[in-house]
């Protein structure tokens, strides 16, 4: 076998007939490009929309949440209120019934 020789000079000849005749299709390659990166882009927002979170996300969390704690005493207080007034216990039913209309 005969050693091949390195020119540096041919391979930038070479290089430049090359770009030469890639720049006809560089709108095209372009295009093609934003194409690959758009459809990157939706797969990724798609894998990730649909993600489950693990058990132990969801123990830390709940371990996390603050559970509100009421005094017994302000419970028995406005149990009183509705029991002395009409219309807060029209009021209370009426909140009971429909939680979202104001």
């Amino acid at each position: 076998m005969s050693k091949a020789k390195f020119n540096v000079r041919e391979v930038s000849e070479k290089a430049g007939v090359i770009l030469q005749r890639v720049s006809h299709y560089r709108s095209v390659l372009f295009l093609v490009f934003v194409a690959l990166i758009y459809g990157f882009v939706i797969l990724r927002i798609n894998s990730l929309s649909n993600a489950q979170p693990t058990n132990d996300a969801i123990n830390s969390q709940v371990q996390a949440a603050q559970i509100p704690h009421i005094d017994q005493s302000v419970v028995n207080q406005l149990q009183s209120l509705q029991d002395n007034s009409v219309s807060v216990k029209s009021l209370f039913n009426q909140a009971r019934a429909n939680p979202f209309q104001e």
